[in-house]
């Protein structure tokens, strides 16, 4: 099946509010042809109204952009929310081996992280603000040992919380003859 006559039908659908009148015809050759100009033989096709959707004007001062349209935005969203919040490594309930004091954190934020939010991570109960979600907790040794970090706002306020993620660390002794 031949799809051009079907996208020249669409195309006519389309700017139905500029063109009144639309006529299809069948050639010699079995070809079907759509125009706004009647030819011997067309046939007068009616076209449905046209779907119109009117949107607000944006306006905006000359090279600024309109602090009230954006704050407007907001609103209409409601307030920001973060999905999830989890400490992604190290992962629950995992062995560590050799790490020499320093441990890898990293937390997966959803979305990521807003401006003026920070993390605030607490290892084993005492709290640290760190930047961003990936970071590094210095002096770490062996034994269990629990992670948990939450996002606060550019006011303090808790915004979402991981739950505590218990990991151990172990270390290798060599032992003399």
């Amino acid at each position: 099946m031949e799809t051009r006559p079907i996208f020249i039908l669409l195309g006519l659908l389309a700017t139905s509010g500029v063109l009144a009148d639309a006529y299809t015809w069948t050639d010699e050759d079995g070809v079907v042809h759509y125009s706004d100009r009647p030819e011997p033989g067309a046939k007068h096709i009616v076209l449905p109204e046209a779907n119109t959707v009117r949107s607000r004007p944006v306006t905006r001062e000359q090279g600024a952009a309109s602090d009230a349209t954006e704050d407007a935005a907001e609103e209409d969203a409601g307030p920001f929310r973060y999905e999830s919040l989890e400490v992604a490594a190290p992962a629950p309930e995992e062995t560590l081996w050799n790490i020499e004091g320093v441990l890898n954190v990293s937390l997966a934020l959803s979305p990521g992280l807003q401006p003026g939010h920070q993390v605030r991570v607490y290892f084993d109960g005492t709290p640290r603000t760190v930047t961003g979600t990936s970071f590094q907790i210095e002096e770490v040794y062996r034994g269990v040992h629990n992670v948990q970090a939450e996002v606060l706002d550019e006011t303090g306020k808790l915004m979402i919380r991981s739950l505590p993620n218990r990991f151990y660390v172990q270390q290798n002794t060599i032992r003399g003859r």
